[in-house]
């Protein structure tokens, strides 16, 4: 009969080791709520590797339940001198517990105990004829437990590279000392981390000469008066009640009051009901397609409809509900495979190509009284002109409606929508067509009908439901005002797209691999032997082996080569910054040129698709492709922006973008005079800041560091940032970043005084709002745990500035898209990139563009601040910019 195994995880200890694994990509590890996630992440790519290792019957993670503990009482200093855990950090502690139970294992912590004791206590007192036992840790303390049924796991590099200990690899790492005199050789030593003292001047090396001789710390003692005359003995002698302490606060405690029945740790598999949406509020896509989900089939009510192939002028009528069915997401390439229109009386459903071209259908799509009700205005309106007209009378969006009444909800089909408000009718299309390879119209056509049906009946029945409801939060002008009337500007200019140069992109790409084969052969030159570059591995004997470079990181197959580890050396040898280099433009070339290539369609354009209802502030995200995130760090990525160029040779690329919009925004809102000043005087407002920080009288005597200090301060109050955040950007110690923090709240009062009003306000009405009413409900913001309620703190002080910097824009956008028909000019907006707009336009009309977008932007909106723009025009966005 086989045994069982119990994995016994130190949670603290292995959390903390994920959120540094992955600690040099804090700023990319955010979920759509601004949460960092980084050590959510590791955490669960470790759990996944150990347990598919390990494959254990039973599973505990044990965490530490608080700084206080039977040790804290006996040394007061114990653990003291460790440096304040990141914020960063502490905001996803509680989300790793809810992993945690999402991955069907249970967690537990003891009251003046830590995780280690609960750890020893269940690995000493379990059944050895029945288990053997697996801890995983990063903190070596635990080897002590090891023994012939307990192997101890200690992760040596982030969470993937593991050392495991039994006692025959104690014996060996130390000099053939055994588990339990670990705790001997921490009572000499100390421990540096937990703050256990020791004999003062007594290392490791001379701990383990004493035990190999003495046994343990009371052998030593019992043989005090045989060592010979010696500071090392005088120190013993001082140091005798020390040395006895700090072995008790190192030793374990294995008789701990846990109260756990093993049977409860028996490990059932993962709890998808919650890991699904759990992995889905993370944004770990990647880990949610590993589960290969498949929807389970609903009941579902009689929905009464008629399938219908010839079209009558009765049945399109004022105040009705549209919905165009498309298999896959980008609408501009996706066939139109099912309409579904009607009221409250009848619904219709068709698959007949002949709708589109109906004289009554195009009159009822035309005719701008008609009220029509839709799900996703941008992508109706985009299909609809790809097929028939596109319709004028677009009255209500569910969609859009929804997602400005709770955009913690991020529903992204009408499915979800409608079971938020009690419609529970729709299965969800991933149930009906499927998905991936599999995906395709169901082979009941009937059922087909029926899912079609029952989207236009809920668009029907939720339209007056969240018109109300809209009207009683005070958001139906940013509704009708602003976000519906955007919605037909973003599908114009996604309809007409940008032009691409093909050419320049594969002249481009020609010059990229030139450039990287010449990088190549530096870097050849410099490791004396080719080598393939590509390979990890053998990067890794060259720099490490041949050239003699210190190893900060192992992994399971070898040295790190990992961008984090080649930063670090990049000063002590040319090659490791050319191998930066040449990664970075390599990773250009395949996702940027040859990613473009891709997506250019038969007209020579691009045409990106904008996501109106993602980001919880408002600001739109781009996809098909992404034209938001081409990188503009390196020359090598501002270059890709040479292939962007106007519909005729004659017309020039034209762009404006706002300056400091998020500043001259809590300029107005925290109404601080000084800052209000900076902006009305027209001074640099990071040399402002500088000044004021620094103590300094004059702009000439600030220098760039100062400026590029003041910057980052300037940028990360903005967004809540902590001293450990901004010790990180400028390469400082925490205490100096929260010198910098105070001393800015000192010379900015209203920032200050904003920042404690808006957390005030939010814990007593559970949401923030921006200046044009758009909200954001922080469900935690009162939460009893720190953690979660600090960061619910942060994200309600920066909510109402990036909020209502993107409504600015927004509404910029809206009196553009006027003017510019008002006037009569052919100048086109063609993109929206954060703060920035870029329009193609005619040479003979550049300069009443350039007027007209410089005052439409800067008079969008009146605050306490002036709003300025930032122009440039040139035959290639790159010479726009």
């Amino acid at each position: 009969m086989s045994k069982n195994k119990l994995l016994l995880v130190d949670g603290n200890s292995v959390a903390f080791r994920a959120f540094f694994a992955l600690h040099n990509s804090l700023e990319r590890f955010k979920n759509n709520n601004g949460l960092h996630t980084n050590a959510i992440y590791a955490f669960n790519n470790m759990f996944e590797n150990v347990m598919a290792k390990e494959q254990p019957t039973h599973v505990l993670v044990a965490f530490d339940a608080g700084k206080t503990t039977f040790r804290t009482s006996m040394y007061h200093a114990y653990k003291g001198g460790r440096a304040k855990t990141p914020g960063e950090f502490r905001e996803q502690m509680p989300y790793i517990r809810e992993l945690i139970n999402a991955l069907g294992v249970q967690h537990y912590e003891l009251p003046n105990y830590e995780a280690d004791d609960i750890i020893g206590t269940l690995a000493h007192q379990i059944d050895k004829d029945q288990f053997d036992v697996v801890v995983l840790s990063g903190d070596r303390d635990l080897t002590q437990l090891a023994t012939d049924h307990v192997k101890v796991d200690i992760t040596v590099k982030g969470v993937s590279e593991i050392e495991s200990y039994t006692p025959a690899h104690v014996a060996e790492k130390y000099d053939g000392l055994t588990p339990l005199q670990i705790i001997d050789m921490k009572g000499l030593a100390g421990d540096a981390s937990d703050n256990i003292p020791g004999v003062t001047k007594i290392g490791e090396k001379t701990a383990i000469k004493l035990l190999k001789e003495y046994g343990s710390v009371e052998g030593i003692y019992e043989h005090i008066d045989d060592l010979k005359k010696s500071k090392m003995k005088e120190n013993l002698i001082n140091d005798h009640d020390i040395a006895l302490l700090s072995k008790q606060l190192a030793t374990i405690n294995v008789h701990a009051p846990v109260e756990i029945n093993i049977d409860d740790l028996k490990y059932e598999g993962k709890d998808l009901d919650k890991l699904v949406p759990f992995y889905q509020e993370m944004n770990f896509n990647g880990f949610l397609e590993k589960l290969n989900i498949t929807a389970e089939p609903v009941e579902m009510a009689d929905i009464l409809f008629d399938v219908v192939e010839a079209f009558t002028p009765d049945m399109f009528q004022n105040d009705m509900a549209l919905y165009v069915e498309m298999l896959g997401d980008n609408y501009h390439l996706e066939d139109i495979v099912g309409v579904a229109w009607g009221n409250k009386e009848k619904i219709y459903v068709t698959t007949q190509d002949q709708l589109f071209e109906h004289p009554d259908f195009i009159a009822w799509l035309q005719d701008p009284q008609r009220h029509i009700n839709v799900y996703d205005a941008k992508r109706t309106y985009v299909a609809l002109n790809r097929y028939a007209k596109a319709p004028v009378g677009i009255n209500f969006d569910v969609l859009l409606a929804a997602y400005l009444l709770d955009t913690n909800d991020n529903n992204n089909d009408i499915a979800g929508v409608a079971a938020h408000y009690g419609y529970t009718d729709i299965q969800s299309d991933e149930a009906v067509y499927g998905k991936g390879a599999k995906k395709g119209l169901p082979a009941d056509e009937e059922a087909f009908f029926a899912h079609l049906a029952r989207k236009a009946a809920a668009i029907v029945d939720l339209t007056p439901k969240l018109t109300h409801e809209l009207a009683e939060k005070n958001q139906t002008a940013l509704f009708q005002d602003m976000e519906l009337p955007l919605s037909i500007i973003l599908a114009e200019m996604e309809i007409t797209g940008i032009h691409v140069d093909a050419a320049r992109l594969h002249t481009m790409k020609g010059e990229f691999a030139q450039r990287l084969q010449e990088i190549e052969e530096k870097i050849y030159a410099e490791a004396g032997e080719t080598f393939n570059l590509n390979s990890p591995k053998q990067l890794g004997v060259i720099l490490f082996e041949k050239m003699g470079l210190p190893v900060i990181k192992k992994t399971k197959t070898g040295y790190s080569t990992a961008v984090d580890v080649l930063e670090q050396l990049k000063e002590q040898a040319p090659i490791v910054e050319d191998i930066l280099t040449y990664r970075q433009i390599a990773k250009i070339q395949s996702t940027y040129v040859e990613g473009l290539l891709k997506v250019i369609q038969s007209d020579g354009k691009v045409h990106t698709r904008y996501v109106q209802t993602l980001t919880q502030t408002g600001r739109l995200s781009s996809v098909d492709p992404n034209l938001q995130n081409i990188p503009i760090r390196l020359e090598e990525g501002r270059k890709i922006r040479e292939a962007f160029v106007p519909r005729n040779p004659d017309w020039l690329i034209y762009s404006s973008d706002y300056s400091q919009i998020e500043l001259r925004v809590l300029a107005h809102i925290s109404n601080d005079t000084h800052l209000k000043e900076a902006f009305i005087e027209g001074q640099d407002i990071h040399s402002s800041t500088a000044m004021r920080v620094f103590g300094i009288s004059t702009p000439e005597e600030v220098t760039g560091n100062m400026r590029r200090q003041a910057k980052a301060v300037n940028f990360g109050i903005v967004y809540g940032i902590s001293d450990y955040g901004l010790s990180q950007n400028l390469g400082i110690s925490r205490k100096e970043a929260q010198q910098y923090i105070d001393t800015y709240f000192d010379k900015y009062p209203g920032v200050k005084t904003y920042m404690e009003d808006v957390v005030r306000e939010a814990k007593d009405k559970g949401y923030v709002e921006t200046l044009y009413n758009r909200r954001r409900y922080l469900p935690d913001i009162n939460s009893r745990n720190f953690n979660i309620r600090n960061f619910a703190e942060r994200t309600a002080i920066n909510t109402p500035i990036q909020g209502s910097a993107a409504d600015i824009l927004k509404i910029a956008m809206i009196d553009l898209a006027k003017r510019l028909k008002e006037e009569n000019l052919a100048a086109t907006m063609l993109l929206q990139v954060h703060d920035e707009l870029v329009f193609e336009v005619p040479a003979d009309e550049l300069e009443r563009l350039d007027a007209l977008v410089k005052e439409v932007m800067e008079q969008a909106v009146s605050l306490q601040v002036p709003l300025l723009t930032d122009s440039n025009w040139g035959k290639t966005w790159y010479e726009a910019k």
